[in-house]
C-alpha cells in the first residue's frame, strides 16, 4: 500500500486505515481510493475485525479529489474512467466504519466521510462541498448524501456557495456524532468502536444494513442523476478554466461556457 497505512488490530476487534499522502493533504487519488477498497474488503473477510475506524491526520482528513488528475480530462475520459465505481464498492462494506476526521474534509473528502457510518471530528475540523468554486459539482455523492444528512435548505445553501462549515456547525446540522478536542477525535472514536466490538457482529451487521436501507432506498438512483451531471461538467470550459486555475494556484474566470 503507497498511499494508506493500514493496521488490522489497532486494539482488539478494531483496525485502523490511515490515509497518507500528507503533502497532498491526503487528496483522494484514483489509487488511494482502490486501496482503500481493496482493504476494507480483505478486512470485512476478518473474523477478528469487528469495527474499522478511517483517519487521516490532524491537519486534514482528506482535503478533496485529486484535481491534478482530473483537470484536462473531457466528459468521455471521466464516463470510461469510472472512477466512482470503487466508491460503489467502498460503501458496499459491512462492517461499521467511523471517520476520525481533523482538519479539512472537502469535496470527495467530505463525501468519503459520509460514506462513513459515523463520523467523530475535532475541533479543528472543516467540513464543505467546494466544487462549485472549481467549475464542476460534487460527483461522489455529495448532493445526495449531504442533502439527506442535513437537510435540503442547508445543502443548497453548501453547495452552491461551496462554503466550509465547522465541527460544531457540523454536529449541530447531524452530520458528525461528537465534537471533541483535536487530541483526543482518535482517541473517540476508538472508544465508540470498542462499544460496539463488545455487541454481536452478526447483530450489528444486520442493523448497520437496515439502517443503510432506510437511508439509501432512493440513493442509487440519486447517485447516477449526480454523476452522469458531474461528468458533463467536463464538457465545459469553466470546469477546465476552475481546476486549472486551483493548479496555478490563482483565481478562476468562468465564463458560463
Amino acid at each position: 500500500m503507497e498511499f494508506i497505512k493500514v493496521t488490522e488490530q489497532y486494539q482488539p476487534g478494531i483496525a485502523l486505515i490511515q490515509l497518507n499522502r500528507p503533502k497532498e493533504l491526503n487528496a483522494l487519488n484514483k489509487q488511494l481510493m482502490e486501496e482503500v477498497r481493496d482493504t476494507l474488503q480483505l478486512l470485512d473477510k476478518n473474523e477478528e475485525v469487528r469495527v474499522i475506524i478511517i483517519t487521516g491526520d490532524e491537519r486534514a482528513f482528506a482535503a478533496g479529489a485529486d484535481i491534478k488528475q482530473m483537470a484536462n480530462k473531457s466528459a468521455i475520459d471521466m464516463l470510461l474512467i469510472d472512477q466512482f465505481s470503487t466508491w460503489d464498492q467502498i460503501r458496499k462494506t459491512k462492517k461499521p466504519i467511523i471517520a476520525a476526521v481533523s482538519g479539512f474534509a472537502l469535496g470527495g473528502g467530505c463525501e468519503f466521510a459520509m460514506m462513513c457510518d459515523m463520523i467523530i471530528a475535532s475541533e479543528t475540523a472543516k467540513f464543505g462541498q467546494p466544487e462549485i468554486k472549481i467549475g464542476t459539482i460534487p460527483g461522489a455523492g455529495g448532493t445526495q448524501r449531504l442533502t439527506k444528512a442535513v437537510g435540503k435548505a442547508k445543502a443548497m445553501e453548501l453547495i452552491l456557495t461551496g462554503r466550509f462549515i465547522s465541527a460544531e456547525e457540523a454536529h449541530f446540522y447531524g452530520l458528525v456524532n461528537k465534537v471533541v478536542p483535536v487530541e483526543m477525535y482518535l482517541h473517540e472514536a476508538v472508544e465508540l468502536a470498542k462499544e460496539i466490538a463488545q455487541l454481536s457482529p452478526v447483530a450489528v451487521q444486520l442493523a448497520k444494513e437496515a439502517i443503510n436501507r432506510s437511508f439509501e432506498t432512493q440513493l442509487d438512483e440519486g447517485l447516477a442523476f449526480e454523476r452522469k451531471n458531474f461528468y458533463l461538467t467536463f464538457a465545459s470550459a469553466d470546469q477546465k478554466e476552475g481546476m486549472n486555475a486551483f493548479v496555478e494556484k490563482r483565481k478562476p474566470s468562468f465564463t458560463g461556457r
